[in-house]
């Protein structure tokens, strides 16, 4: 057993980790810690990013340009009805701090604009149709 000190939003906790073998499928039985070592419980916390669940994506249909992080608009560049190229720039996002062009994967005529300028997008969120 290894006793840890961990702080989670300016909170400080001690905890005691106990390590288990590779072999997980026999649980290791569960001692309850001493009375002096018991910290009040910590906040729930936010689930980690492997387990948070993905966006739907069911509304995003063919044609469909989807937003490849989660980020803040910065400017949709294309109005409905603009003709545009594959690869040319069409949104731009901003994700901590950086600035990243979202482009037409195909040519053609934009169907819809389903973002805002200043709005925040999810990764995978339909941002526009083109058609």
């Amino acid at each position: 057993m290894k006793r840890l000190k961990i702080t989670v939003d300016g909170q400080v906790y001690d905890v005691t980790v106990e390590e288990i073998a590779d072999d997980v499928s026999a649980p290791a039985p569960a001692a309850p810690p001493p009375a002096a070592d018991r910290t009040p419980p910590a906040q729930a916390a936010a689930p980690a990013p492997a387990a948070r669940a993905k966006p739907q994506l069911g509304t995003a249909g063919e044609g469909a340009v989807v937003s490849p992080i989660t980020g803040t608009v910065l400017k949709v560049l294309v109005s409905v009805g603009a003709t545009v190229k594959a690869n040319d720039p069409v949104l731009k996002l901003e994700a901590m701090k950086l600035e990243s062009a979202v482009v037409a994967p195909v040519s053609g005529t934009v169907k819809s604009i389903d973002v805002a300028d200043g709005e925040l997008v999810r990764e995978g969120q339909a941002l526009l149709t083109i058609e």
